[in-house]
């Protein structure tokens, strides 16, 4: 197994900003591979780049083992954020469409079985501007891997979508990743990335703060949260100097520590203290992750 997607020290900038700096990742065949990063972090210039719309600077962006290219590639497909469908077009026209800009004629085997993985059969003849925001995502998601990418880029496929048609579509993407599809998974919800993805890339700032598995970020950041739930007529907490934050969650408080060492001695407080029915140190997730590097300073506040 190599590598579909190999950036060395990319830069890309606009006029006086540098959008992205000196940026190295490696996207492994037959991964998920999630990409996150604020609004304005260089993650949108570093796709594009990977896309061909965008031409690095200095470095070399190699794509599906090629350093140059077009930027229509019939081995490449992609969600855009934005979508864009004909709405005057039906269903099975459409998607025959963009089957075949990307040279397979025979598609219409193809287009009946995602229509048929997605339950989106008795769409085939509706006009897409009778579709609602649902239906036309997943239209959306079959155009761009209708012909069988080697690599798709899925940027914010979830947006708008319902609890059901999320479940949908992270099965579709996750049947895709069984045939072998290389995918980069754009997104903002931190949960759905720590679910789906084999290993998350940060962007912030234009330089890469994060890449590697969720254990492996995990790990460089201290597991300084416990939650616990007491029983009994009295569940409020007893003094712990240990404790520098605490939050209510329903049966449950959530314990920002001082030090991660000071987890045996809460514990033991509160047992001699309460009856302790749940105690659980909890590593710190993809969001909380997210949230402390891209949060402003004090300092970049007060000058804003």
């Amino acid at each position: 197994m190599g590598n579909a997607i190999e950036l060395q020290d990319v830069t890309k900038s606009f006029g006086k900003k540098v959008a992205v700096n000196r940026v190295n990742l490696s996207v492994p065949e037959g991964s998920i591979y999630g990409f996150i990063g604020p609004n304005g972090s260089g993650k949108t210039t570093t796709l594009r780049m990977i896309l061909r719309i965008f031409q690095p600077d200095s470095g070399v962006v190699q794509v599906l083992g090629a350093a140059q290219g077009k930027t229509a590639d019939d081995r490449l497909g992609y969600l855009p954020e934005e979508r864009g469908l004909y709405k005057r077009m039906r269903v099975r026209e459409l998607l025959t469409y963009y089957a075949r800009l990307k040279g397979m004629y025979n598609c219409k085997p193809e287009i009946d079985r995602w229509l048929r993985e997605l339950e989106a059969e008795s769409w085939v003849d509706k006009k897409i501007d009778a579709l609602s925001k649902g239906m036309a995502q997943k239209i959306q998601f079959i155009s761009a891997v209708v012909a069988r990418p080697e690599l798709v880029i899925l940027d914010e496929p979830f947006s708008g979508l319902d609890p059901v048609n999320m479940v949908s579509l992270r099965d579709a993407i996750l049947s895709l990743r069984e045939q072998g599809t290389t995918i980069v998974f754009s997104t903002h919800d931190m949960d759905m990335a720590e679910r789906m993805c084999d290993t998350v890339f940060m962007i912030f700032q234009g330089k890469k703060v994060l890449d590697g598995s969720m254990e492996s970020i995990q790990a460089e950041y201290p597991a300084n949260r416990i939650r616990v739930a007491l029983s009994g007529q009295d569940r409020s907490l007893p003094s712990l100097p240990e404790v520098s934050d605490c939050v209510e969650h329903g049966r449950f408080f959530e314990l920002t520590l001082r030090d991660v060492e000071h987890s045996n001695v809460v514990l033991q407080k509160l047992a001699s203290q309460r009856q302790v029915t749940h105690f659980e140190i909890v590593k710190p997730s993809l969001h909380d992750i997210f949230v402390h590097i891209a949060k402003p300073s004090p300092s970049v506040e007060q000058a804003a």
